[in-house]
Parts: structure tokens; C-alpha cells; sequence
């Protein structure tokens, strides 16, 4: 299929559809109570069902408010709305009341769909107060008044399709809006970030020529990241174009079961997938004594210099042959037995970490982007993977190092803007380059990017949520009990924070527990801090640790409270 000439996403799925056998199964969903299935004609028909009901109720480019969990209703009320002529917004399920209130009001969605009665619940004050949404979708049955504004997936698609509404042509252009997705800013509030039809597509060319090596037959995708994370929502499309068949996991806890039951070809997943991973099957191998062990060090040791390209001798090939049944095999085996590759983005790899996973046979081929370049900008491929790098930069995308180190990306892929911040803008886009706030060198020899420190101030978390830490040391140093504070948790688990407090309360310890729980409430889940240390020197300019301008100076504090930080975890 040739991306180049696809005008959008919408095209992209029709396209693809037609080629498909209309009866396979497309969509499916591992939530025991609610086990859906979809082909691919019932999605297209549901996408065309879905749409007619939007499309009486927006105009051209009005945004449509997306909150639900991972399911296939979320692919179908995703295409729904571009056909329709919308904007998708998607917002995570674990957003509080306040940042969805915050999300409504900046972007001022005339649709909202909302999931199921819990996602409902925290919306419903918003929604009852805002004149300009017109109408609400629910994906399952809720609670609420018998309301003209209100109606449910399930009446939709019951209702019977004339040909006249399977209209699969709009108004679309590689240029126009295909989503805006929020991600945190320095200054607390999100941002939302506009991302163009060409510019998802221009992703999903190098995702396919990445997957080409990989895939040989219909290829199996397990989807468990949120979809309103700007990794997996690309991933949505990539799996359209390759026509695969994808199966969305019933929740985190129960991922190895749903990996078990699915059998992927591909996973996508962000480091923290693959630290607990590292962890669980590492002490697992550390368990094994005899000649178990010794085949999981020989294992390790010549995966690793295969990874490498180094030489191995005669005997060394025959040992690697024999650990590739008796041990890679068998681990394979436990992720279904058909994995190809995982795929890591959102954050920073360890490099101990893509070793080890692919010398014991789980290529891990680590990616880097943001949601402000669509999001991918580059990836390693199969057959040239350096775990120390994020690969080579996609077809399309031009990327070049600033003088002071900072990676600057241009081409399609890169955003239309942020959503009426026009000043923020033209920040971080200037002539046509976007200025992504990441330090890093490119090698010369064969273009691998390598990225070696993060100018902008955001936290990104193992699990990589992009985290402003601003917001929430504002939240605690408004406290009276509280002067100063600083989060850190950079590829980390969870938030820790230095906390000085008010002279008066030097010794409170407990009290201070009571105030950081009290913030806590008010934060998401990602945004909460876990764990603090106390500290009783004042951040100043006079002992370097603020700017003339009264900002902390991250990297001096981290540097010289560095133990007592790691110490918290």
C-alpha cells in the first residue's frame, strides 16, 4: 500500500478494509465481562453508524471529547469522528474532576464520549454546566436523566444503515487536523498538541518499513497503553495499515494472562514494561542452579555478542544453537510463542535492560519521539540494533543538532501547533524546526541517534507519562506548612520530593506527611508523591540552586542532594 498517496487516516482505513476479508476478526476485547468481537465490516459499518449520529451534531473541526478505557469501541468512535469532520481529544481515565474541567474548557468540545458510569461520574458536573457540547455518546449503559443530549453505542449501531450514509469521502487533507492530544507543560497546565492526518501518516511509513523485516504473516498486536497516549493512538493506525488483528488487553494486572490468550506478534510498551520484566525474569534465572544456570550465563553472554556483531567461534555457534532451544525458546514461549519484537517508547531504555532482553531472545528495539512529532522520530531496526541508541531517524523526518546539543526535528510528522497558544508555538517550532527540549548526537557513520540529556523540565516516568513537576511543586509549596519543595522520579516508578519546611515546622515530620497527602488527593494517580525527604537549607540564588528569576535550578539540586533522593526508592 502506498502511504504517500493517502490523504487521511479515514482513507487509510477504507482503503485497507477493502482488502481485508470482511468476516475475519478485526477487533477484540479480553474483558471477561464484556468479551467483544468485532470483523471488519462490523466496524466499518459501525464506524459508518457512529458517524451519522456525530455528524448531526458538529460542525466541521469541532472537537470531540474521547474518555474510555482501551476497548474497540474506542477505534470505532475514533474514525467515527474524523469521518464526521471532527477533531478526536483524547483524555486519559485516570484524569481527576479537575483536569478534565481544565481539558473541557481549553478545548471546548461540542461531543463528549464517555465509557462507562465511573469515567461518567467524574464528567457529569462539567458536562451539565457547558453549553457547547451538544451531545453525549455513552459506550456502555450509565445512570443519568432521561435527557434529550444523551445517547448510548448500543442504540446507534442496532439502527439499520441505507447506503446513503456509507459516505467514505470528506473533506480531509494530509493538512487538517486529525486529533489534538494533551501533554504536560512546565508551566502546569497541558497543552494540546494539534497532530495533522500526513503527519500520523508519515509516521506509520516508518513503522511499516520497521515491521517489514519482522512480519511475514498477518501480524497479532496486544494493545494495553492507553490510547490516549500519542504512542499507542499511532500504533492504532499502524495496525489498520498492516492489517492486523488486535486484541485490547482487559486491564495491567492481567497483561502475561492476556499475552498467554493473544499470542502477539508485536508488542509496544514503555520502560517500566520492560524494567518490571527485567526484574521478574532475572530473579526467576537467578533461582536456577547446575547446568540450568551455567545455560542461562552461556545464553546471556553470546546473545549479547551477537547482539554486538561480534565474532563467535565454532563452538560458540554450536552452544548458541543449543541455548536457542533449550532456553530463548521456552521464554518465548511464555509471551505466546510467536513474539517478534517488542517495541519501547515513551522514555529512556536502560541500556542493561535491551541487553539482557535481547540476548535472551526478546528483540526489544527501543524508539525515540514526543507527542509533538506525531510522536515517533525515530526507531531501531531488527537487523541493527544498538540498545545505546533510538535508531535512525524515520523517512521524512529531517533531524539536525542545534549548537547547544538540542535535537531539532522537521518534516510532516512534526505538529500543527499547540492548541490557542500560539506564543508557546512559536517557542518550540522556529523556521520549521521543532525544538524538542532533548539533548543528543547523532553518529556520523550511520545516522543513529543517541540521546543524552533532557533540556526541557519535565519528568517522563518508567511507565512514560509525561509528568510537569511544576504543577505539583506549586500544589505543595502553597501549603503554609511548606517554603520550598522539588519533585524528581525521571524514568522512575513513582514521584519522591525534597521538601523544606517552614521553620516551625523543622521537626513536624508527621505534619508534613499529612499536608503531602492532602496534595496528593487533588493529583492523578502518575502525579502523586510517594515518598519525601526533608531538608532544612532554603533554595537560594546566594547558594546556586535558584535562577535570578527564582526558578530552581533541577540539575544543581539533584546533583547535590543525589544519594538522599535514590536513597527514597
Amino acid at each position: 500500500m502506498n502511504l504517500d498517496n493517502q490523504n487521511s487516516l479515514i482513507e487509510l482505513f477504507f482503503s485497507q478494509t477493502d482488502k481485508q476479508d470482511k468476516k475475519s476478526i478485526f477487533l477484540q476485547w479480553l474483558n471477561p465481562n464484556n468479551k467483544k468481537t468485532y470483523t471488519w465490516e462490523e466496524v466499518e459499518q459501525n464506524i459508518f453508524k457512529l458517524s451519522k449520529v456525530i455528524k448531526e451534531n458538529i460542525q466541521e473541526g469541532d472537537r470531540c471529547l474521547l474518555v474510555s478505557e482501551n476497548r474497540p469501541e474506542w477505534f470505532i468512535s475514533d474514525l467515527a469522528i474524523m469521518l464526521s469532520g471532527g477533531i478526536t481529544v483524547p483524555a486519559y481515565t485516570t484524569y481527576t474532576e479537575e483536569d478534565y474541567k481544565y481539558l473541557i474548557e481549553d478545548c471546548e468540545p461540542a461531543l463528549v464520549i464517555v465509557s462507562n458510569n465511573e469515567m461518567f461520574k467524574k464528567l457529569k458536573n462539567i458536562i451539565e454546566e457547558k453549553i457547547f457540547i451538544k451531545k453525549v455518546i455513552t459506550l456502555d449503559k450509565v445512570d443519568l436523566y432521561k435527557k434529550e443530549n444523551y445517547l448510548d453505542f448500543e442504540s446507534i449501531i442496532k439502527k439499520d444503515l441505507s447506503e446513503k450514509d456509507k459516505i467514505k469521502n470528506n473533506n480531509l487533507k494530509r493538512t487538517s487536523p486529525a486529533c489534538i492530544i494533551y501533554t504536560s507543560g512546565t508551566g502546569g497546565n497541558p497543552k494540546g498538541v494539534i497532530l495533522s492526518h500526513g503527519g500520523i501518516l508519515n509516521n506509520i511509513v516508518g513503522a511499516c518499513e520497521i515491521l517489514k523485516p519482522i512480519i511475514n504473516t498477518k501480524p497479532v498486536f496486544l494493545t494495553w497503553l492507553p490510547l490516549s497516549h500519542s504512542y499507542e493512538h499511532c500504533v492504532q493506525f499502524v495496525q489498520i495499515a498492516v492489517g492486523a488483528k488486535v486484541f485490547y488487553a482487559e486491564k495491567i494486572e492481567k497483561l502475561l494472562e492476556n499475552i498467554s490468550e493473544a499470542k502477539p506478534t508485536i508488542m509496544t510498551a514503555v520502560p517500566r514494561f520492560y524494567q518490571n520484566l527485567y526484574n521478574k525474569i532475572n530473579i526467576n534465572l537467578k533461582k536456577q542452579t547446575g547446568l540450568k544456570a551455567k545455560l542461562i550465563e552461556i545464553t546471556i553472554r553470546l546473545g549479547k555478542k551477537r547482539l554486538k556483531n561480534e565474532k563467535m567461534s565454532t563452538f560458540e555457534k554450536l552452544q548458541n544453537q543449543l541455548v536457542e532451544t533449550l532456553v530463548r525458546k521456552k521464554i518465548k514461549k511464555q509471551f505466546g510463542g510467536n513474539l517478534k519484537a517488542f517495541v519501547s517508547g515513551g522514555g529512556a531504555l536502560d541500556k542493561e535492560i535491551g541487553e539482557f532482553l535481547n540476548s535472551i531472545g526478546l528483540p526489544t528495539l527501543q524508539g525515540y519521539g514526543l507527542t509533538e512529532t506525531s510522536p515517533v522520530v525515530s526507531c531501531n531496526p531488527i537487523n541493527k540494533i544498538k540498545v545505546e541508541t533510538v535508531g535512525p531517524p524515520f523517512k521524512g523526518n529531517q533531524v539536525k543538532i542545534a549548537e547547544d546539543g538540542e535535537i531539532l526535528v522537521k518534516g510532516e510528522n512534526v505538529m500543527l501547533g499547540y492548541w490557542n497558544k500560539k506564543e508557546e508555538t512559536n517557542k518550540v517550532i522556529v523556521d520549521g524546526w521543532l525544538h524538542t527540549g532533548d539533548i543528543g548526537e547523532i553518529n556520523p557513520e550511520d545516522g543513529y541517534l543517541k540521546i543524552t540529556d533532557r533540556k526541557k523540565d519535565i519528568i517522563v516516568s518508567a511507565g512514560g507519562d509525561n509528568i510537569s513537576p511544576a504543577k505539583i511543586e506549586n500544589m505543595i509549596s502553597n501549603e503554609p506548612e511548606i517554603d520550598q519543595c522539588m519533585v524528581y522520579g525521571d524514568n522512575k516508578n513513582y514521584l519522591v520530593a525534597l521538601v523544606v519546611p517552614n521553620k516551625e515546622f523543622l521537626n513536624e515530620k508527621e505534619i508534613i506527611n499529612n499536608v503531602i497527602e492532602k496534595v496528593n488527593r487533588k493529583l492523578t494517580l502518575v502525579e502523586k508523591v510517594k515518598r519525601i525527604q526533608l531538608i532544612d537549607e532554603n533554595f537560594s540564588i546566594e547558594n546556586g540552586l535558584l535562577t535570578p528569576t527564582m526558578k530552581v535550578k533541577r540539575k544543581k539540586v539533584t546533583e547535590k542532594y543525589k544519594n538522599k533522593l535514590e536513597k527514597l526508592y
